[in-house]
């Protein structure tokens, strides 16, 4: 078993201090063909995109610690300009630059400091768990086609200063999704506040596109059980227009809803939406988890433009 004690320290800023939780990796895990291979995608990933800029990554652990290829990175990926140093060589100078940096890459990714896996400390102090979990984000927000090894895991020690002492649990850490590659997945699993959440960044961004059209959404839950706004929605978002004769602008009864459901769904199959999963009788039904997974997949496509 790992022992909490035996982190390498990295000065006063990479000092545990009391309350705090920290998460080491097992040794065992480290040699898992499965994070080895996520490790090797990603570096591929940041070098194929910052060739231009010719920045080489060779090891994660030991190369994105100061903030310079997350700097490129949100630059490149993002349209993000900042005003930090481009090259820092103090302790101090990183740590700086690296505040700056992850609290613009925390909005763009829309993420809490409270929720998020990764903070200035544990990427400065190269937290391989902290950094792998930072570029999964981050690949998964700015080229969602990537192709990243499913669930890839390790073993980790929970360690928390106490007054008595240290606590130590341990427990695995998924670093992609336990069951699918869908986040919508997960979300399911959590507290019903972080649903939430979702489902009004989702709700914000269909009456976005749905504001030309006069229409507005109050309800995912429900209004799109007859597939009316959902294929008005793909239209929108997808720039073309669905002949009113292929489905029931006021479907009455399931059939007929359930007609306008699957011709949504072929349609974002079409599109190279991964929706196939999705049962139509499902979001007929007022499924939330199966709407607001189909609404997902078009809103990460479609979020940025």
């Amino acid at each position: 078993m790992a022992d909490c004690g035996a982190e390498e320290e990295k000065g006063d800023f990479g000092s545990p201090q009391g309350g705090e939780r920290r998460m080491i990796v097992q040794p065992t895990s480290l040699e898992d063909p499965k994070l080895n291979k996520l490790k090797e995608v990603l570096v591929e990933w940041i070098n194929k995109t910052l060739k231009a800029e010719h920045i080489v990554v060779r090891a994660l652990e030991e190369d994105l610690y100061d903030g310079l290829v997350f700097h490129h990175l949100l630059r490149r990926l993002a349209g993000v300009q900042l005003h930090a140093e481009e090259i820092a060589l103090s302790t101090d100078a990183q740590i700086r630059k690296l505040e700056v940096i992850l609290t613009a890459l925390n909005e763009t990714l829309e993420m809490s400091e409270e929720t998020a896996k990764w903070n200035v400390k544990l990427i400065h102090s190269r937290d391989l768990l902290a950094t792998l979990h930072l570029l999964v984000a981050m690949a998964r927000r700015f080229q969602s086609d990537l192709v990243l090894p499913v669930n890839v895991s390790v073993e980790v020690i929970q360690c928390e200063v106490t007054k008595s002492g240290i606590k130590a649990d341990k427990q695995t850490e998924f670093i992609t999704f336990q069951r699918s590659d869908c986040p919508i997945d997960e979300l399911f699993k959590l507290e019903a506040h972080k649903i939430e959440t979702v489902k009004k960044a989702i709700l914000h961004f269909v009456n976005k596109n749905m504001s030309s059209l006069g229409l507005n959404v109050t309800d995912l839950d429900k209004q799109f059980a007859d597939g009316v706004i959902l294929l008005l929605l793909i239209g929108q978002l997808e720039g073309f227009f669905i002949p009113l004769c292929e489905f029931f602008l006021c479907p009455v009864g399931s059939s007929e809803m359930l007609h306008n459901v699957m011709l949504a769904l072929d349609l974002l199959i079409d599109r190279g939406l991964p929706v196939q999963s999705v049962d139509p009788q499902d979001i007929v039904s007022q499924d939330v988890p199966a709407t607001v997974k189909v609404l997902y997949y078009l809103f990460n496509r479609h979020k940025n433009k």
